[in-house]
């Protein structure tokens, strides 16, 4: 059973910085791609950035591209999201998932196979 924690999230001060990390257990497949996805009040669930197992296979929300890097450890089965130059719209609860297709699959249509139980970020004006 594919298991993945999420910890990092707390709450900040807009412009400030925070990093999150998932740490992925149970999975036994070679390849697979992993994600940060967070959920918002009243507008759902929003994907933030994929990556799959090579550095340059990595997609990220519009939202975000420029002030967040994704990045993971594959001996380690770790994804860290990096989050600089918070707004307070990137509030939410940040969720960490894993899936066994592509980052296309993932971040543009939704798909996934796991997902952890979340971790929240506030940030404030």
């Amino acid at each position: 059973q594919v298991q993945l924690v999420e910890s990092g999230g707390g709450s900040v001060q807009a412009g400030g910085s925070l990093k999150l990390s998932c740490v992925v257990s149970g999975i036994t497949a070679d390849s697979y791609t992993l994600g940060w996805f967070r959920q918002v009040p009243g507008k759902g669930r929003q994907r933030v950035s994929c990556m799959g197992d090579r550095d340059n296979d990595k997609f990220y929300d519009d939202s975000v591209r420029g002030r967040f890097t994704i990045s993971r450890d594959n001996s380690k089965k770790t994804v860290w999201l990096q989050m600089d130059s918070l707004k307070e719209e990137d509030t939410g609860v940040y969720l960490c998932a894993a899936y066994l297709g592509t980052v296309q699959e993932m971040c543009r249509m939704y798909a996934s196979d796991a997902w952890g139980q979340g971790t929240l970020v506030t940030v404030s004006s």
